[in-house]
């Protein structure tokens, strides 16, 4: 059988599999990819997350983090709302979650379905193969973007014609040498609604990321105190943030996810932010259970649902607020005074030296010296 034929079969076993877009690009990474990582890590836009930098040189070039492979197979899986996520921003009593993290887990979806294909293929023509899910040091935006499923858009992120900015990736990388498919145009033109609309504004210019004003970051891969200067902009966001996603013009094309695993949970679309502040370990893992949300851990999540509450402006959470004073965690005490300061000072002031007293942790005291 040709190439040709090869990636026909390919595709047609993908999209049989329940994938929504497939492309195949060449193993290679184009100069100003290459530098534009390099960039980005020497501006320190990457934050906490030091695994970018560990293996950049293996993210940079798919042939040094497996020398054999020679074409790269790219599936992409539709994930888009049913409706605008944005207009849930409103309730200022419930926390937003990321549309990503409602259902299942992406992580597992994506992954049982390309090892699927990818034992297909392995069978069918004795291909040696990789299989990576966003777990391995990939730049699979721009691999994507060489096999025609999509652009990076100004905000970063993958943008389709078809599916708009609601793609989950996945990769094959085969030792098959297979011709690539053209790569995708960009297609942003002039619109710079993304970039405007970010509440943090951590776009430092177009194409641009600083990682460490993103709140999708901040809430998911930071681990301590979240800046004082960037609380208040965070909004009622607990878990990710999809505001630049979510204004792209190009979501009008795009079509509610039809995989029912990725189908959003109703107990994490707009979740009560009272509710969420008396989880406890067991009822944090019990919620999350198959969730992406689970990884970060009850205490971090309760930092990022305080500052929610904090923000909320809802007199009715003073309480919630109140008894996260007493929380085990010191992450979680430090943002229950930031949250109690910002809803009732009065009560704060009341309470200011009966925990001053009895408070070890610096960073909680901190809080209550500011």
């Amino acid at each position: 059988m040709d190439a040709a034929r090869i990636k026909a079969t390919i595709r047609d076993e993908a999209l049989r599999l329940g994938f929504d877009a497939v492309g195949f690009a060449a193993p290679d990474m184009a100069e100003a990819t290459r530098a534009g990582l390099a960039r980005f890590l020497e501006q320190g836009f990457h934050g906490e997350m030091d695994w970018l930098a560990d293996r950049a040189e293996q993210r940079a070039s798919p042939k040094d983090l497996w020398p054999a492979v020679k074409s790269v197979v790219v599936l992409g899986l539709n994930y888009a709302p049913v409706a605008d996520p944005l207009s849930e921003l409103a309730a200022r009593d419930r926390g937003y979650i990321s549309v990503y993290a409602r259902g299942r887990d992406y992580h597992d979806l994506i992954k049982g379905r390309l090892k699927t294909l990818a034992q297909k293929i392995a069978a069918r023509w004795g291909s040696q193969l990789k299989v990576f899910v966003d777990t391995a040091p990939v730049m699979e935006k721009p691999l994507a973007q060489a096999g025609g499923v999509g652009w990076q858009g100004k905000h970063t992120n993958l943008v389709s014609r078809e599916f708009g900015s609601w793609l989950f990736l996945g990769e094959i990388y085969l030792d098959l040498a297979l011709p690539p498919d053209a790569a995708e145009d960009d297609y942003c033109g002039e619109c710079r609604r993304c970039l405007e609309v970010c509440p943090t504004n951590a776009f430092p210019g177009p194409y641009r990321l600083d990682a460490r004003r993103c709140i999708s970051y901040l809430t998911i891969e930071h681990k301590g105190p979240i800046d004082a200067e960037l609380r208040p902009l965070m909004g009622t966001r607990i878990f990710g943030c999809d505001d630049c996603l979510a204004v792209c013009p190009w979501n009008k094309f795009a079509v509610a996810a039809r995989e029912s695993g990725l189908k959003a949970r109703p107990a994490l679309t707009g979740p009560e932010l009272a509710a969420l502040a008396r989880l406890d370990d067991s009822g944090f893992r019990k919620l999350f259970a198959a969730s992406p949300v689970k990884r970060i851990g009850r205490d971090r999540f309760m930092r990022n649902v305080l500052i929610a509450i904090g923000n909320s402006g809802d007199p009715a959470l003073v309480e919630s607020a109140r008894v996260s004073l007493d929380d085990p965690s010191p992450l979680v005490r430090a943002m229950a005074v930031w949250a109690l300061k910002r809803l009732d000072p009065a009560a704060a002031k009341t309470l200011r030296e009966t925990y001053l007293t009895r408070e070890t942790d610096p960073a909680v005291r901190a809080e209550w010296a500011v």
